[in-house]
């Protein structure tokens, strides 16, 4: 979502009008799910999806007819067995999309894409509402609504994932579009260094983490957010580890792994994922309790050995098998 708002911003002080058209609902088999956006123009599709095929081209066609008329919509699109088939899928299913019109020039929506670029930057937790047939509104904790507010009572549960809801005589649309949880990567080596790339390809935002200058190189890391030489014993002074954050322990020895758990298991954070055998994770785990007065709930946090059971071998494998497991975690958590 952040890069459509960038586009939203641009666009419109190019004096151009706009289409955000999102997915509320789908059923049945669909290449996306609800919370899917794309944004379309005067030219057709300017960046985003809502799934591709048959219901996207209907979609952008539907998108440039509401330009011409200067309104929102709402459409239903079903997918055929002839449009399964075409897109890679068993069976067919069906989208529900609305398309919100943004007027070139509108200086409430510009303002919000503003608002949302600076949250982005300062790492803050940010849900998106919109209210179909009205506007878009952001909402944080800290600084509650910018934009039209919306009815308290949506925010006794704020979602994760994307939701639609009845209140106050109006349909809402929201979902949280910036999750400000990090991946720290504690060892650069040769696990490390194909972790990061596959995680950063999926959407989480890693810093990497060694003790050895010669491995803490942005250069072995070009997609990482960051890449920091630390003492491993301070790891204080280099990061901020919260309960919204995921570690990845791939150091070159136990006593590293050990030093490094010690003090990421007192922050709670939501993963920790530690390389290494079933008897190295019995063998740390008893040296955290007795050693570092480790609870055993903040014990059971640690997965290990880390990653899902694929026989995987190479540190190549060993990634993937991580990523794949951490895409879980964090599906699970946006489930609630």
């Amino acid at each position: 979502m952040r890069e459509i708002f960038q586009h939203i911003k641009r666009r419109l002080d190019a004096g151009e009008d706009l289409i955000l058209a999102t997915v509320t609902a789908s059923t049945g088999s669909t290449p996306r799910s609800s919370g899917a956006r794309m944004l379309v123009g005067r030219d057709g599709r300017i960046c985003g999806t809502v799934g591709g095929g048959s219901a996207e081209y209907q979609s952008e066609q539907y998108a440039r007819a509401l330009l011409g008329r200067q309104s929102h919509g709402q459409k239903d699109f079903a997918m055929t067995g002839t449009d399964a088939e075409q897109a890679g899928m068993i069976c067919g299913g069906g989208l529900s999309v609305y398309f919100h019109y943004i007027p070139a020039g509108d200086a409430y929506t510009r303002a919000l894409a503003d608002a949302a670029e600076a949250y982005y930057a300062a790492d803050t937790a940010l849900w998106l509402f919109l209210r179909l047939g009205g506007r878009l509104s952001l909402y944080t904790r800290a600084d509650g609504f910018t934009g039209d507010p919306c009815p308290e009572s949506l925010l006794e549960k704020l979602p994760r994932m994307s939701k639609t809801a009845e209140a106050a005589g109006s349909t809402y649309h929201m979902e949280q579009i910036n999750d400000p949880g990090k991946v720290y990567i504690f060892g650069c080596g040769h696990v490390g260094q194909q972790l990061e790339p596959v995680l950063t390809r999926v959407g989480f935002r890693c810093t990497v983490l060694d003790d050895r200058p010669d491995f803490a190189d942005p250069a072995l890391f070009p997609t990482a957010e960051a890449v920091k030489c630390i003492d491993f014993a301070r790891i204080d002074d280099a990061v901020s580890i919260g309960p919204e954050d995921y570690v990845c322990v791939t150091t070159r020895g136990h006593l590293y792994d050990l030093i490094v758990q010690a003090q990421v298991l007192k922050k709670h954070p939501c993963y920790v994922g530690v390389v290494g055998s079933r008897r190295k994770a019995a063998a740390v785990g008893r040296a955290l309790v007795e050693k570092y007065g480790i609870t055993p709930g903040e014990l059971a946090l640690v997965t290990t050995p880390v990653g899902l059971e694929i026989a995987a071998e190479t540190p190549a494998e060993i990634a993937v098998s991580i990523a794949a497991q951490m895409i879980a975690h964090r599906a699970a958590r946006r489930r609630g």
